[in-house]
């Protein structure tokens, strides 16, 4: 089987995504505020990410 790049471009996206997703979801639930380079991977600027502080 043959892998093209846009399918290993794909799957190392998804991996990205879900790596990020599931750091930022623990960095929350640790009330601390998620690395800005996984908000960016999610597509959320960091500037408008809530303070974790507050609240």
């Amino acid at each position: 089987m043959v892998t093209t790049t846009y399918h290993k471009g794909f799957i190392g996206r998804a991996f990205a995504v879900l790596g990020a997703a599931s750091a930022a979801a623990a960095a929350v639930e640790g009330h601390r505020r998620p690395k800005a380079s996984d908000l960016r991977t999610l597509g959320i600027d960091p500037a408008n990410f809530p303070d974790t502080r507050r609240g």
